[in-house]
């Protein structure tokens, strides 16, 4: 999958209520890019995983990374700049690797999850700019909670610590261009400044000078 060198893709990465879905759809509308979103509404598997996650760990996970690797083939096939909401590199690093260190995975299962992620790594492009937005677990629960869905009810906030602990290894040793966002005191749905703030980083990063790591 190799898309045109001047073409651009930022992904959105981070925790469960980070507010990935909705930056990606006011950024789309301010640069005019296509948004890719994540498959959670249609997601056959999600609300029976809430309700019992070592009987379906194997099955959502599988599925993500199916849905993902789908969506990556058709976004690096089209001549378009585009946004994508969350990252193939999250459900391997993050949820999958969670769910084994809970015992919420086998290691049969685990393994094997791995192992067909390893051989679709190959198939893969990074994005241009990884943007992690940061939230701490206060943030992520007051905005799971605002937004209703009846299946993230039964998420535990240890559960969600853990993830946050996950992503900020993740992060660390994200070897391509990254932007760290702090979005406790963002808040970029309702707040035109705030959501200024982070297009000028975003653009200082994608169009700046200065190519950091």
């Amino acid at each position: 999958m190799n898309p045109h060198p001047d073409l651009r893709y930022i992904a959105l990465a981070g925790n469960i209520g980070a507010g990935k879905s909705s930056l990606t759809g006011l950024l789309s509308k301010h640069f005019g890019w296509e948004a890719y979103y994540e498959s959670v509404d249609d997601n056959p598997y999600l609300a029976d995983f809430y309700e019992d996650m070592r009987r379906w760990s194997f099955n959502l996970q599988i599925y993500f990374l199916s849905a993902r690797f789908r969506s990556m083939k058709g976004m690096l096939q089209v001549d378009r700049n585009f946004i994508q909401d969350r990252t193939i590199y999250e459900d391997v690093e993050i949820f999958a690797k969670n769910l084994y260190e809970m015992g919420l995975m086998s290691e049969r299962d685990y393994h094997n999850y791995r192992a067909l992620f390893t051989e679709m790594s190959d198939y893969l492009k990074p994005p241009n700019l990884l943007v992690y937005l940061r939230a701490q677990t206060p943030t992520l629960v007051r905005q799971i909670q605002q937004r209703g869905r009846a299946y993230e009810n039964s998420i535990r906030i240890d559960y969600l610590e853990r993830l946050n602990n996950l992503y900020e290894t993740w992060i660390e040793a994200y070897p391509y261009p990254k932007l760290i966002i702090e979005t406790d005191e963002l808040d970029f749905v309702n707040n035109r400044d705030h959501l200024g703030q982070v297009v000028e980083l975003i653009e200082q990063r994608l169009f700046g000078l200065f190519d950091e790591g």
